[in-house]
């Protein structure tokens, strides 16, 4: 097909869809009602502009809405100007291979030489899920800007593994950065080229365009995109709302005890040392889904640290800080129930602390504090780290640190990285469907904790991302210390249970599967189905997922894989089996074991204050 038959091709397919259009209108003039409201439309929208633009200063947001697409696309305009993407040869075959595409498109639509007449149902070569509507579909013209934007996106990713002249890491920035820029590319997030929006603005007359200009203007002033219908959940009512009591307090952390449910509980009890990047209370969102609940049910006496998010007052927090409150909360349990140790959780960051907090045991002659070790998607070697190890070069750290006023990062900055990581679920995906089209706002508890942001020391976030993230200090032997004591994983001889998921692009499977390698203590590895929260969030009742184990050696994490069996469902009863078998001893839940009774004095009932602190 020549440029002159295509040109042909598309003024013809135009004058189709030109009829089409005068049919419409012809059949449905709008009646005087309808233009009035048309015309308040038109002009609550002008209204609503120009106050925006006419404010003198818009509302300090500190954190981007979402991910800046002109950052990245300054990151390619680099890589490009030193190694063309596209050089004259490969133009010219797509140019040619996206001709090829319109004819075939075309012809099914009954449109150009090939087009005997129009197909019932349009076969498309490329799907996705952002044009997964019919109504992408019925009209040539949106199946080809569609069909065309996948066609451009595939080839244009597929050549960042033929780019020469950069190393692993750049090419990692490269490939992130375009789908980044392809992702905000989408025909699907502009009105003029998203059919379901244009049929959504005729029907309402422009009423979705108002309600998402309004959306936009309060996410703006807030400096958060706006996931979920936050006015549904009450912390302590209907989320976080386990029963217990705050038994102990310090600057950094308050420690949550809950209220025993069983008329026995294992012996040994159970601490749970959550990410202080978000709240506590993914593991207690709600009665159904709480791992804390579904713990307490089973007969442990559980513990839950809960971080405070930071200010300019915890500007000098660092990695020691974290450490010495993970020993702190141990020795204070001990103390308080009269136990010679406790078995412990850490799930992400935290359990990256924990497994230094170990080591730091083990050297002083402690180990024996800790009966066992949980680690939920943690990482100690993070060479192979996943995508946020794309954010810890020096010109990331230094934005980072320009950043970090008062001594503390604005946890907005840190969701925002998140939603980055999966841009077109969590971020283009509501442009769409409550800036463009307008639909409210599901009730998700999941939602409404993901956007529960908490600040985080700047002091601490800096050393992590360069110690750990970037140098990968934390496995060489006694490269990092903490409260003045040396770290070496390899004197860790807790029994460890290691839990990694499967889709996870925070803490990826084969990163987590490392920490096997640098403990010498016993492990169990247990591989689950989903990501880094659906992953681990996974209650028994729910049925979902699965879970694979595996007690043959092995080398590496395909080994385990080809000789791992899969369970369906949660791993959680794999887990609760698991810890048994640590120690089965049972005892009375007297005394301290039920929080508040007489004569222990409390500092509040759960879930405490310093989960509503921002």
């Amino acid at each position: 097909m020549s440029e002159n038959d295509a040109a042909d091709i598309f003024a013809r397919m135009l004058e189709m869809q030109s009829e089409a259009a005068r049919q419409v209108i012809a059949a449905s003039i709008p009646d005087e009602a309808a233009i009035a409201e048309w015309s308040e439309t038109t002009q609550r929208l002008q209204r609503m502009w120009m106050d925006f633009h006419a404010q003198e200063k818009l509302p300090e947001a500190p954190a981007p809405l979402f991910a800046d697409p002109a950052q990245w696309m300054g990151m390619m305009q680099a890589w490009y100007r030193q190694v063309p993407l596209l050089d004259p040869e490969r133009q010219q075959a797509l140019w040619q291979e996206g001709m090829a595409l319109w004819e075939d498109i075309l012809a099914q639509y009954g449109i150009g030489d090939g087009g005997a007449g129009a197909a019932q149902e349009p076969e498309l070569p490329r799907a996705d899920k952002r044009f997964a509507d019919p109504t992408w579909r019925e009209q040539p013209v949106f199946a080809l800007i569609h069909q065309t934007y996948l066609l451009f996106a595939e080839r244009l990713s597929e050549l960042v593994d033929e780019v020469g002249g950069i190393d692993g890491m750049e090419r990692d920035q490269l490939r992130f950065a375009l789908k980044s820029v392809l992702d905000a590319m989408s025909p699907a997030n502009f009105p003029l080229t998203n059919p379901v929006v244009l049929e959504r603005t005729l029907e309402t007359h422009g009423a979705n365009l108002i309600r998402g200009m309004e959306r936009l203007a309060a996410d703006l002033e807030r400096g958060q995109l706006t996931h979920t219908d936050t006015s549904a959940f009450r912390l302590g009512e209907n989320i976080a709302c386990t029963p217990g009591k705050v038994v102990h307090e310090t600057e950094l952390y308050q420690l949550i005890q809950y209220s025993p449910s069983t008329d026995e509980v294992l012996s040994v009890p159970l601490v749970i040392f959550p990410p202080w990047i978000n709240r506590f209370y993914i593991l207690d969102l709600n009665p159904k889904k709480s791992f804390v609940k579904w713990a307490v049910d089973q007969g442990l006496t559980v513990f839950m640290v809960s971080w405070r998010s930071a200010d300019e007052s915890l500007a000098h927090i660092e990695w020691d800080d974290y450490v010495r409150a993970q020993i702190d909360a141990i020795d204070h349990i001990r103390a308080r129930l009269g136990v010679p140790a406790v078995h412990a959780i850490g799930y992400c960051v935290a359990g990256t602390t924990l497994a230094a907090t170990l080591a730091i045991l083990a050297r002083r002659g402690e180990a024996e504090k800790v009966k066992s070790a949980t680690f939920l998607t943690a990482q100690v070697d993070f060479e192979r780290a996943g995508n946020l190890k794309l954010f810890v070069d020096d010109t990331q750290l230094e934005m980072i640190r320009q950043a970090s006023r008062g001594g503390f990062l604005d946890g907005r900055y840190m969701a925002a990285t998140f939603n980055l990581l999966r841009g077109s679920d969590l971020i283009w995906n509501y442009v769409v469907n409550h800036y463009l089209l307008g639909e409210d706002y599901p009730a998700f508890d999941l939602l409404y904790w993901n956007g529960d942001v908490a600040n985080l020391p700047a002091r601490w976030h800096a050393s992590y991302l360069r110690d750990l993230y970037r140098d990968n200090r934390l496995v060489k032997p006694d490269a990092l210390s903490a409260d003045g004591t040396p770290i070496d994983l390899s004197l860790v001889e807790t029994p460890a249970y290691i839990q990694a998921g499967r889709e996870d692009h925070i803490a990826p499977p084969e990163s987590v599967w490392r920490m096997t390698e640098h403990f010498s203590g016993p492990a169990r590895f247990v591989l689950a189905g989903s990501g880094h929260i659906a992953g681990v969030v996974n209650p028994p009742d729910a049925r979902k997922y699965q879970h694979w184990t595996s007690d043959a050696p092995a080398a590496s994490l395909e080994e385990f894989v080809a000789a791992a069996q899969e369970h369906a469902g949660s791993w959680w009863s794999d887990w609760l089996a698991w810890i048994e078998a640590q120690d089965g001893a049972r005892a009375k839940p007297t005394g301290k074991r039920k929080p508040g009774g007489r004569g222990d004095a409390v500092v509040e009932d759960a879930p405490g204050r310093y989960v509503r602190m921002r």
